[in-house]
């Protein structure tokens, strides 16, 4: 999904429509009919029992009672955290930041990488009354120094060296931060107060005072503010979301009620915590869901953690669904004629399973009987290699390409594509586990409004939507416009009122021949490639569209030692005529259903791939344009050089 589940109700006060499947229509700027799609929050209003994010953790602890609420690998083990001992240390820490002297409403900044304090402390923080204000782990001291003093945080919360290290480059510790506190061991100079001695303060202070969490949680109301999170900046500085605690608990149950998880699922949590999405998903939905959740050490140790802790449900970013199909036809690929005969024939077999799902037709019985060979023989050994019980995927952050979707549900796996962004707590549209349609993002959740503008941007409207931009009012106004929030991207409905996007409203490249081009959906079938790592489209004012390229370098040698360049480096094999014709084939042969305005004539071979750290992609992988067009003015232009 560009994003994943999330929800809200009508603000409108227009009756919701009881199916949330039903299209309605609602009049444009113009008076134009504008479709629209609206549904009902079950529960909504005085019915709706929990209404901040403690009450809703204490009512799943008490109601779930999980021996395994949380698992994480610790001295090579995988150790069990209770759902009573979730409560208990999230107790702990709001009783210690409160004997710190952090106060309800103060904004409590929390860098850290994924790892099981931050369930702990986020918990707390909420139960306080605090403000989160998490920090991307891979941003600078400069950017971090900017967030610290945009939000006026007066409490931090650092993990290794190399975070606490970034607070006291951007001269907040002691400054702007009144209250240091490192979960690792503190830096020298940092004044920065060790983790555990505010726990202990905590425990101690419960102990004398047992009442105390449950007095602070009752302070808290579901208008509060629960967090500030700033969004990538991909044009500019980062902007402070504000989400209270409405938007995330009525976001959480009407993503639940989409999404179907059950108290026997475990879930592996992979995604970012400082992101809207695993915050909303994995530290709140979960546990309302009654869901265990698996920790996983890495990104690079995913395929070992699943297989490890057997999961039934996963929420990832698209780029590791497309390495897993490539790693899976790279290995059959390499198998004898008669294996690669089978899993072809397998795959075929489940493609046309797959079609029956996806249409909500019922399977022959030959095709039933084909697709359980095909099964033995072939996917039951993938479903093996992802610890055998996973059921379920969701993709977030980008588009996810059809083809990786049709591949993965032709092993038997749905991946659920949804749609939200920061400012919409996150979730607007999500497919459903068993109404679905590839390329599309899915249906609205309940209590959302949705419709496309005249000039075809989506807009959005319920209590999914932020309360604004902390400290800029001139970019809340412009944001969100008589209750409707514009979301910058550029969609349409089916007959059926699936959210298709087709592109990011400032990302339209208009040629010299006037011709308009959506560059998002062609960029991600090309990058379909195994040998494509990044593809970025130019051409903004120019004849034709031209491309810059970043290989799959571990694809790329493969390749190059069948040629005998297996000796070159990534600047030898970028600079290669060979190489650049490999790609524009590549690129070609993905071209053939492209209207000629929208084909990419010549291409840029780049010797680096485009990384966080150097400032090409945003924290959730997104391509930093501005800054890549900035950074490759000289490349740009010689691919329209005479």
């Amino acid at each position: 999904m560009r994003a994943v589940p999330g929800e809200s109700a009508s603000a409108s006060g227009t009756p919701a429509l009881q199916d949330a499947g039903a299209p309605g229509v609602v009049a444009g700027e113009d008076g134009t009919p504008a479709f629209r799609r609206m549904g009902r929050l079950e529960g909504d209003g005085n019915d709706m029992a929990a209404k901040t994010l403690n009450q809703l953790f204490a009512a799943a602890c008490a109601t779930h009672q999980k021996k395994d609420a949380l698992v994480h690998k610790t001295g090579g083990a995988w150790t069990e955290v209770s759902s009573a001992e979730w409560l208990d240390a999230a107790r702990d820490a709001a009783m210690g930041l409160a004997a710190r002297g952090v106060k309800k409403g103060d904004r409590v900044v929390l860098l850290a990488e994924n790892r099981l304090e931050w369930f702990t402390i986020e918990a707390g923080i909420q139960i306080l009354g605090a403000v989160t204000v998490p920090i991307y782990p891979s941003l600078t001291a400069e950017t971090v120094g900017y967030i610290i003093e945009n939000s006026g945080a007066r409490a931090a919360i650092a993990s290794t060296a190399d975070q606490q290290q970034k607070i006291v480059d951007a001269g907040a510790a002691g400054a702007t931060v009144e209250m240091f506190f490192s979960l690792d061991t503190p830096i020298e100079g940092s004044g920065a107060e060790l983790w555990s001695a505010a726990v202990e303060a905590g425990q101690a202070a419960r102990r004398n005072d047992p009442e105390g969490p449950e007095r602070l949680a009752a302070g808290v109301s579901e208008d509060d503010l629960a967090t500030i999170i700033y969004t990538s900046g991909t044009t500019g500085d980062p902007k402070g979301v504000m989400l209270s605690q409405s938007n995330f608990v009525r976001n959480i149950l009407a993503s639940h009620d989409a999404l179907r998880l059950s108290t026997t699922d475990r879930a592996m949590s992979v995604l970012p915590y400082s992101h809207v999405f695993a915050r909303m998903v994995e530290h709140n939905l979960y546990p309302h869901a009654g869901v265990s959740i698996a920790i996983a050490e890495s990104m690079d140790t995913l395929v070992a953690d699943i297989g490890e802790t057997h999961p039934t449900v996963m929420a990832c970013v698209p780029r590791f669904y497309e390495k897993m199909r490539d790693r899976v036809l790279e290995s059959a690929a390499a198998g004898s004629p008669l294996k690669q005969k089978i899993f072809n024939w397998a795959f075929r077999v489940g493609h046309e399973m797959g079609s029956c799902r996806h249409d909500r037709t019922t399977p022959g019985t030959g095709l039933r009987f084909r697709y359980a060979v095909a099964t033995k023989l072939v996917f039951s050994k993938l479903h093996a290699r992802l610890g055998g019980r996973m059921r379920l995927f969701v993709s977030g952050g980008a588009a996810l390409p059809r083809e990786v979707a049709e591949f993965f549900l032709a092993a038997g796996w749905p991946i659920i594509e949804g749609y939200g962004l920061t400012e919409t707590s996150p979730v607007i549209t999500v497919n459903r586990e068993k109404r679905f349609r590839f390329g599309t993002v899915g249906l609205p959740i309940e209590g959302i409004e949705v419709k496309i503008a005249d000039d075809g941007e989506i807009l959005c409207r319920g209590h999914n939507v932020m309360r604004g931009y902390y400290g800029n009012p001139e970019a809340t106004r412009e944001a969100i416009v008589d209750g409707w929030f514009h979301t910058g991207d550029i969609g349409e409905f089916d007959d059926d009122g699936f959210l298709r996007i087709t592109d990011r409203k400032k990302d339209i490249l208009v040629t010299a021949g006037g011709k308009n081009v959506a560059p998002q959906p062609i960029e991600g079938m090309l990058k379909s490639s195994p040998y494509i790592a990044e593809l970025v489209m130019v051409g903004d004012g120019k004849p034709y569209l031209a491309a810059l390229v970043t290989p799959d370098f571990d694809q790329l040698k493969v390749w190059a030692a069948g040629e005998g360049l297996s000796d070159q480096g990534p600047e030898e094999l970028a600079a290669d005529d060979r190489v650049r014709a490999l790609l524009q084939a590549e690129i070609e042969s993905r071209s053939e259903n492209l209207a000629s305005f929208e084909t990419v004539k010549k291409i840029a071979v780049l010797p680096t791939a485009f990384s966080i750290e150097g400032g090409e992609l945003t924290p959730t992988l997104k391509v930093k344009r501005k800054v890549i067009f900035d950074r490759y003015r000289a490349e740009i232009e010689s691919l329209y050089a005479a």
